[in-house]
């Protein structure tokens, strides 16, 4: 078994955190300051697209690839916690981007990549689904935040307290095992 993630689905993830960060980022000063706003959408929905984009890739090449074991002595609530949160993470990166392509579909805006390419209206002009779409993307997008924050702690204790190579396995360094110790100390 492997004992790292392969190097494509590690820059992926890096990558992606980078872009996640910048897109939570982006969209609370959209939301804060009016002075910016349109400098900031115009950065927002191309790099939303682009994560859309990105994640598509990272779920084929993940499904295609083994992932490192988990430790064997990881408690069944956890490994079940860890896959869940993954899956979470997933679902959150396909419905956030596309909720808020949903919801400029719905608001007649047009979703500008760049210049004067335009991606097509995925629903109907209807101030009625906009009115629902906004809040929606708003709810995903605190729920992404959250999911992102558990994953950052998560990733953490592994690394920090636990030191059972689950950080290491999608890190570039070299892969170290696990202490064998389990009463290891900090």
């Amino acid at each position: 078994m492997p004992t790292k993630f392969p190097l494509l689905l590690r820059l992926l993830h890096w990558l992606m955190a980078i872009m996640i960060l910048a897109m939570l980022a982006i969209g609370i000063a959209m939301v804060s300051s009016l002075a910016y706003y349109h400098d900031l959408v115009s950065i927002h929905r191309p790099l939303g697209i682009l994560i859309l984009a990105l994640v598509a890739i990272r779920l084929v090449v993940r499904l295609s690839r083994p992932a490192p074991p988990l430790p064997r002595d990881m408690p069944r609530l956890m490994r079940f916690a860890a896959h869940a949160s993954h899956w979470v993470l997933y679902g959150l990166l396909f419905a956030l981007p596309l909720a808020g392509w949903a919801m400029l579909s719905a608001a007649g805006y047009p979703i500008v990549l760049y210049g004067s390419l335009h991606l097509p209206a995925i629903m109907p002009h209807s101030d009625g689904l906009y009115a629902i779409l906004r809040p929606l993307h708003t709810l995903l997008a605190f729920a992404l935040f959250a999911a992102f924050l558990a994953h950052f702690g998560a990733a953490l204790a592994h690394g920090l307290i636990f030191r059972d190579g689950v950080l290491q396995a999608m890190t570039f360094g070299r892969a170290r095992a696990p202490s064998a110790d389990p009463t290891r100390q900090i």
